[in-house]
């Protein structure tokens, strides 16, 4: 599953270092660190570029010829995934995908100028057109797999990548309670942090009071990469909605959550702390 990277941006390289998963990349919880993502996935070998493209920010809106933005060099590969990319750019890649073999491309938008809905629309539509697959989401956090996607569908599984989706193992830890012993990671926000959201569930109890408020901290303390001006399309922040994903992702693991056996106190313990894995 070969892929390259077409962006601009802090978002484009946060979305790079998570698919990577290098050992540096996420610092959020400092020095208690546990190794929680090392060894569960990396992209490292399948990337096969990673092109930083102009900012479309300092672009005309409306572009007739794009050729001087196209890059001169373009790797075959499976799956482009483009971030923060001037839409008239992004059709012009389109054709010199589909030449390079390309299966599909998924784009998405953390900002509200990027790629408005007609535009993704538009998008999807023209690489259909083309045979490509297509996916585009805004915020990139609500890519969901989709049955006519198959080929972006196996990068996502791969990449633990798109929607977050979690797992999540709860025991009695007193009468009447449950505590999160482990929040399992199946699929994570392009940019990682699920993982960490993810971590700050263990040793909460499932009915908490302030669950939800830990969730939001915990998304923010990652810190999430939406932007926080308002999105007419959205009429919220991109920023607030993927709180929303996230929210939702926890709460639907904990309706769905495997029950481990009481252990033989009754109680939940600290002392030996659950790991969170993939």
């Amino acid at each position: 599953m070969k892929v390259a990277v077409f962006y601009n941006g802090e978002f484009g390289r946060t979305l790079i270092g998570n698919l990577i998963n290098f050992s540096g990349f996420c610092i959020s919880c400092g020095d208690g660190c546990t190794l929680c993502k090392a060894g569960k996935y990396s992209l490292a070998e399948d990337l096969v570029s990673v092109i930083e493209m102009p900012d479309p920010e300092g672009l005309e809106d409306f572009i007739d010829d794009v050729s001087p933005y196209i890059p001169a060099e373009i790797p075959e590969a499976d799956i482009a995934i483009v971030v923060h990319v001037h839409p008239d750019i992004i059709f012009g890649l389109l054709s010199i995908l589909k030449e390079k073999g390309y299966k599909g491309i998924i784009g998405g938008s953390e900002m509200p100028k990027d790629l408005p809905l007609g535009l993704r629309t538009q998008l999807a539509e023209e690489a259909r057109r083309m045979g490509l697959e297509a996916a585009f989401a805004k915020p990139f956090c609500a890519l969901r797999p989709d049955p006519a996607t198959p080929a972006i569908n196996a990068f996502m599984q791969k990449a633990h990548f798109g929607e977050p989706e979690i797992e999540i193992v709860a025991q009695e830890s007193r009468p009447g309670k449950e505590t999160i012993l482990a929040a399992n990671v199946v699929r994570s926000a392009p940019c990682g942090s699920t993982w960490y959201v993810a971590k700050r569930m263990t040793g909460l109890d499932t009915d908490q009071p302030d669950l939800r408020e830990r969730i939001s901290e915990a998304h923010h303390a990652y810190p999430c990469t939406a932007s926080m001006d308002q999105d007419p399309e959205l009429k919220d922040t991109i920023l607030h909605r993927a709180g929303y994903i996230i929210r939702e992702a926890v709460e639907d693991a904990i309706k769905r959550g495997k029950r481990a056996e009481p252990r033989d106190s009754g109680t939940f313990s600290g002392a030996a702390r659950p790991k969170v894995s993939g």
